[in-house]
């Protein structure tokens, strides 16, 4: 039997999102059609934009259907840019925490490259977690040209949570909008759009047992959006393309669903976390737990571990001929393994991010979970430091997962 540890890539859909899923997808209509077919598709699409609005805080207006997160995190950093740009020459730079997803990161350079953009890069700490102290400085020397920031509400390989509230403030002060990807932070930790004072926000479906292929970008009203797709005008002018209705429908049960059960889902995960972090320490003490060391400070689903003269992707095939499944901590360059960019940024040395491993529990995960890892992982890291250098796979690596 597989055991499974990789829910902050994908998570197993929730059955009653399966349902609304089925339920919709024998149904023909296109939600842009003015005929009967095609209204009561725009119902079911309408009706998934409230769910999911008032799961998250957001008026429905303020729910742009997106194809995923990628799409979203590209409309937010592409679209505030060109659109601040136009207001106002100067506003030419980006502020990103240097932590953040490649599906912002990326999208960030290739506008440094093709549209005239400046890059900020902000340092975190040892933790993983944004220096306030840092954006504070940079605002304060150059707040009249900053176009955007944006900061993950939490890190998807070490599980940090970010310090939003006051990066916000310090945003609003120089007037730069702010927006933040949420994918990992759904379902797991308390999301509220309205109350976060946030200009924009990520959120995915598969993250959080939802369908693959949709997400949404809440942005407030008002928020002014160049498009990156340009089409049919759909989600108010800023996404056009036609809505996939079933894939609304599942997204907006699981955003639901999600959110309504964390509070007994999330003490549950954190309390079987703790488990595990206390596990592997005890079979392999010289592992080292990435990210903060107060489980109130980062996301009750992770456990992110560096494990010393080992390579990760070592470490995942050997788990994963074991049974069990996890991922590594490092991104992966046309097939080439890189080193971690979010644990370079926390100060670890290349061979330190090499040897990473992601622990990601979700809805399905058990004891039995851990009791297997835990039975497993000792052989695991004596087979991966005796093989060393030499043998390490080329692979890529699952901690680069799309959004």
């Amino acid at each position: 039997m597989s055991v499974y540890l990789d829910h902050a890539a994908t998570t197993p859909m929730l059955p009653e999102a399966v349902s609304a899923f089925t339920e919709a997808l024998v149904r023909t209509g296109n939600p842009s059609s003015l005929h009967s077919s095609g209204r009561a598709a725009r119902r079911t699409v309408e009706e998934a934009r409230e769910r999911l609005a008032a799961a998250l805080g957001a008026r429905p207006s303020e729910v742009v259907l997106t194809a995923g997160g990628t799409e979203a995190d590209n409309l937010a950093v592409k679209g505030l840019f060109w659109a601040r740009r136009a207001q106002d020459p100067a506003r030419r730079r980006i502020l990103v925490s240097a932590v953040e997803h490649h599906a912002v990161l990326d999208p960030a350079f290739w506008m440094a490259e093709h549209a005239g953009a400046e890059i900020v890069l902000l340092p975190v700490d040892s933790d993983g977690v944004l220096r306030i102290d840092a954006l504070a400085a940079e605002l304060e020397a150059h707040g009249d040209s900053a176009a955007l920031l944006s900061v993950m509400w939490a890190n998807n390989e070490v599980g940090a949570l970010q310090p939003l509230a006051d990066a916000v403030a310090l945003a609003r002060r120089h007037g730069v909008p702010v927006h933040a990807d949420a994918v990992q932070a759904v379902g797991q930790v308390p999301v509220d759009f309205a109350a976060s004072g946030l200009d924009a926000l990520t959120v995915s479906g598969h993250k959080v047992g939802g369908p693959m292929g949709v997400g949404a970008l809440l942005a407030r009203r008002g928020l002014d959006l160049t498009p990156v797709l340009h089409g049919g005008g759909q989600e108010r002018g800023v996404r056009s393309g036609t809505l996939d209705t079933p894939s609304a429908a599942a997204f907006a049960v699981a955003v639901e669903s999600a959110v309504a059960a964390r509070p007994t889902t999330a003490p549950r995960l954190a309390a079987l976390r703790d488990r595990l972090v206390a596990e592997v320490r005890r079979v392999v003490p010289d592992a080292v737990l990435r990210g903060p060391a107060d489980p109130s400070l980062r996301l009750p689903a992770n456990a992110h571990f560096t494990f010393p003269g080992c390579e990760g992707d070592s470490l995942l095939y050997l788990l994963d001929s074991a049974g069990v499944e996890c991922s590594t901590g490092s991104a992966c360059q046309a097939g080439v393994p890189q080193p971690s960019h979010v644990l370079l940024a926390m100060g670890a040395g290349e061979d330190e991010a090499r040897g990473a491993l992601r622990f990601t529990l979700g809805h399905t995960s058990t004891e039995a979970d851990v009791d297997r890892l835990v039975e497993v992982l000792p052989a695991a890291v004596e087979r991966a430091r005796a093989a060393g250098l030499s043998g390490r796979p080329r692979a890529a690596s699952a901690a680069g997962e799309g959004r």
